[in-house]
């Protein structure tokens, strides 16, 4: 391992663009858009708010918290990666913004036609209100309201004036183009260098390879839109991979078809394929765990992802066992030269949402003040030890809290797909699922997810999930647990390794399980899996249970009641399971 290269290209060329006091700026966001129920004036409707808090001791107006604490801090690192993802992002909220305060001036003015004012899946009007009266969200049970139970003068005004914030930031960062944009130019200059001064590898092959990582899907077809000139100039191929998208100038462009193209050797590729060679490959973290591309040598991180454990696993695709190259490299963009202002500013826009995940009761400050220090200062130390040296994953995995922090990257991954496809996941019933084969991180079995429902909300209660009160579970086809269910972040990566880039149903998979199953009429073999998963739930509840009994004198542990401990069959629903095959 090279010692890595650090650079801080400026964010815009003409030096008219302060990295800093776009983030001051961005940490001011109100967001009121996204905050309806601070604008509640009805009695009954703030009484159900009230209702809810006490019952769950978690509402939907902390859950709106919650959410704006997460676009902050989504924006900050858009900020980081191009000035073109931030400004996405400020467009979308101006045009939500835009259309809500056409909705509601239209609402003022006594139209309240269903037909318009249509705003997102987030704010339509409701078909089933016989007055047909404008509300804001879509199902009851999340809080419907109706514009008239709301504040509308002070949220109009709240509205306009994060339109007015919005706009500013949005115009400052549209103003920067490719040809302003310092990060494009330096990865210019960096790929030249490299296809024209090549490294060597242990067999004397020139190795002109570069892979880069980058956190939003945007800005990964920024680049690739923005360096076909270039790779045309310098004769090579060049692709691009996400989560649901994949390009290609050269050869398939299918996710796998890619990845082979990219790194023959580690992956085998036939000999039918030599042609279609590919030098640069773009890629978002759907690629961080789970693939061998050690047919190349750098690794460059386009933008820092906040967890560093995701920088040990984007370098972990080439840094591998058996690889011919010399050395590998890391290279980071940072966006600035002064660690401690980066780390001050990243510091303070987590500390507003106090590091909180959706299933946290609802407390003011989910995490002790000492605990959100301590995790800070960790990630903050490896931060700063990333610019120095790479560190073995190992090293972080045993660290405090990076369990949290693994589970907020697949929790990102979970809210921008909601936004997304909300009404296909709400109209989708319980129990959907799929058939995929395995690959090098998983085993034929099944993945389940289940939710509890006698399940209790007390955080003291130490629940045996992290995702309480709901229960990942991965069982090999033989009936051994390979993951039980304390170990999310392990079955999502297994899942994600699993389902990347798998966006259609496998037909030769589906008509096997069909014929196994008769077409799901013989399930005998799922259930006896299913029933080894609840067994393992219920003994892993126990256990739990057991431990903060022995801790004496811990005040932050009570004992769950008997009616919300998981028994039998009767106390989960099926939320979803995966079907991994093996491989013929």
């Amino acid at each position: 391992r090279a010692r890595p290269i650090n650079a801080s290209p400026h964010t815009d060329i003409n030096g008219t663009l302060s990295y800093q006091d776009l983030a001051e700026q961005i940490g001011a966001f109100k967001l009121a858009v996204y905050q309806p129920s601070a604008y509640v004036v009805d009695q009954e409707r703030l009484a159900e708010l009230e209702s809810r808090r006490q019952a769950q001791n978690f509402n939907q107006k902390d859950s709106e918290r919650f959410l704006v604490g997460m676009m902050r801090v989504n924006a900050l690192k858009r900020l980081e990666s191009s000035a073109h993802a931030l400004r996405l992002t400020m467009d979308r909220i101006i045009d939500k913004i835009n259309k809500l305060l056409d909705k509601v001036e239209r609402y003022g003015q006594g139209d309240e036609s269903p037909t318009h004012g249509r705003i997102d899946e987030e704010i339509v009007p409701d078909a089933d209100e016989e007055d047909e009266e404008f509300v804001v969200n879509r199902n009851r049970s999340r809080n419907l309201y109706r514009l008239a139970e709301l504040d509308l003068p002070r949220w109009t005004s709240d509205l306009k004036d994060d339109r007015a914030v919005l706009s500013a930031v949005r115009d400052r960062v549209a103003a920067i183009t490719p040809e302003r944009d310092g990060k494009l130019q330096d990865l210019k200059q960096r790929i030249r260098n490299k296809v024209n001064q090549p490294t060597r590898n242990r067999d004397g092959k020139p190795n002109r390879k570069l892979l880069v990582f980058t956190t939003f899907k945007d800005t990964a077809c920024y680049l690739y839109d923005n360096l076909k000139p270039l790779m045309q100039e310098l004769g090579i191929a060049m692709a691009m991979v996400s989560g649901n998208e994949t390009y290609a100038t050269a050869g398939d462009n299918t996710f796998n078809a890619i990845l082979t193209n990219f790194a023959p050797t580690a992956r085998q590729r036939s000999a039918t394929d030599a042609n279609h060679d590919i030098d640069l490959l773009i890629a978002t973290d759907c690629i961080s765990e789970g693939q061998n591309l050690q047919d190349c040598d750098t690794v460059l991180n386009y933008d820092i992802h906040w967890n560093p454990v995701r920088l040990v696993q984007r370098f972990g695709r080439i840094d591998r066992i058996g690889s011919h190259n010399s050395s590998v490299q890391m290279v980071n963009y940072w966006p600035t030269n002064d660690m401690e202002i980066y780390l001050r500013l990243q510091n303070r826009v987590q500390a507003r949402m106090a590091l909180a995940d959706l299933t946290a009761s609802g407390d003011e400050d989910p995490f002790s003040e000492e605990d959100m220090e301590r995790d800070l200062r960790f990630r903050d130390a490896q931060l700063l030890k990333l610019r120095e040296t790479i560190p073995d994953l190992d090293d972080c995995d045993d660290a405090p809290g990076l369990a949290d922090f693994t589970l907020d990257d697949f929790l990102t991954q979970l809210l921008r797909y909601l936004e997304r496809n909300k009404a296909a996941l709400e109209a989708m019933p319980p129990g959907v699922y799929a058939v995929t084969e395995e690959d090098g991180k998983t085993q034929p079995g099944v993945i389940f997810c289940l939710r509890q429902r006698n399940a209790g909300m007390d955080k003291q209660h130490r629940p045996a999930s992290p995702v309480h009160p709901y229960y990942l579970v991965y069982i090999q086809s033989d009936g051994v647990i390979r993951y039980g269910c304390g170990s999310a972040r392990n079955i999502l990566v297994a899942l994600e390794a699993a389902a990347a880039g798998q966006t259609r149903p496998i037909t030769r998979l589906c008509q096997q399980f069909d014929q196994e199953t008769q077409n799901g009429h013989r399930m005998d073999h799922y259930e006896t899996l299913l029933s080894h998963c609840i067994a393992q739930i219920r003994q892993a509840h126990h256990r739990n249970q057991a431990a903060g009994l022995g801790r004496s004198g811990d005040a932050g542990f009570r004992l769950a009641r008997a009616r919300e401990a998981p028994r039998d069959a009767r106390d989960f629903e099926l939320v979803s399971w995966l079907v991994i095959k093996e491989t013929p």
